[in-house]
């Protein structure tokens, strides 16, 4: 059997488990998890496929990630994907979550912000190549066709201004 998943709907509400690969067949929504890899010098770190993955292989991408199991929570996704895919372990802090459309199927995705300050062990298996880029440099190269296109549009969103809730009012609980 493949790996269960969470089939979800369009608020990102359980609906039932079934086999990833399915939920990609069927075009059904499910739950991706990543992990935006930082340095301490604020780099980000991009990678390129292995080509013999079943999804965009030989490609890059910016994002560490994979499929949520079927009763996970993203972030503990996102850690377990970081520990297999990098063989690290860092704090990791939510930036955004939104229902991506998919090149091959559409998915909620959960992106993660995470610090790394010890060496990685990319897995040969995932990860064929890697390197440490600016923002600016991680910009252009999502801009060519090599690149993931689902990876493509998270970063737009990622780097775009996300809204700042407000502060709390005068009078609020825990306000003296």
């Amino acid at each position: 059997m493949g790996e269960l998943v969470d089939r979800v709907d369009e608020q990102d509400r359980v609906l039932g488990v079934v086999e990833r690969g399915e939920a990609i067949t069927r075009h059904w929504l499910h739950r991706v998890a990543t992990v935006v890899c930082r340095d301490e010098e604020g780099r980000i770190l991009v990678h390129r496929r292995a080509a013999d993955m079943s999804r965009f292989p030989g490609q890059y991408n910016w994002l560490i990630g994979g499929g949520v199991e079927a009763g996970e929570s993203y972030e503990d996704a996102a850690a377990r994907e970081l520990t297999e895919e990098l063989g690290v372990r860092a704090p990791l802090r939510f930036a955004l979550k939104f229902l991506c459309r998919g090149v091959i199927s559409p998915y909620w995705i959960g992106i993660h912000d995470a610090v790394v300050d010890e060496d990685i062990s990319p897995d040969p298996d995932e990860i064929a190549w890697h390197a440490w880029v600016t923002e600016d440099e991680l910009r252009e190269m999502a801009g060519g066709p090599t690149f993931v296109p689902d990876g493509a549009e998270a970063l737009t969103r990622y780097l775009s201004p996300r809204p700042v809730p407000p502060p709390p009012s005068p009078g609020a609980a825990g306000t003296s």
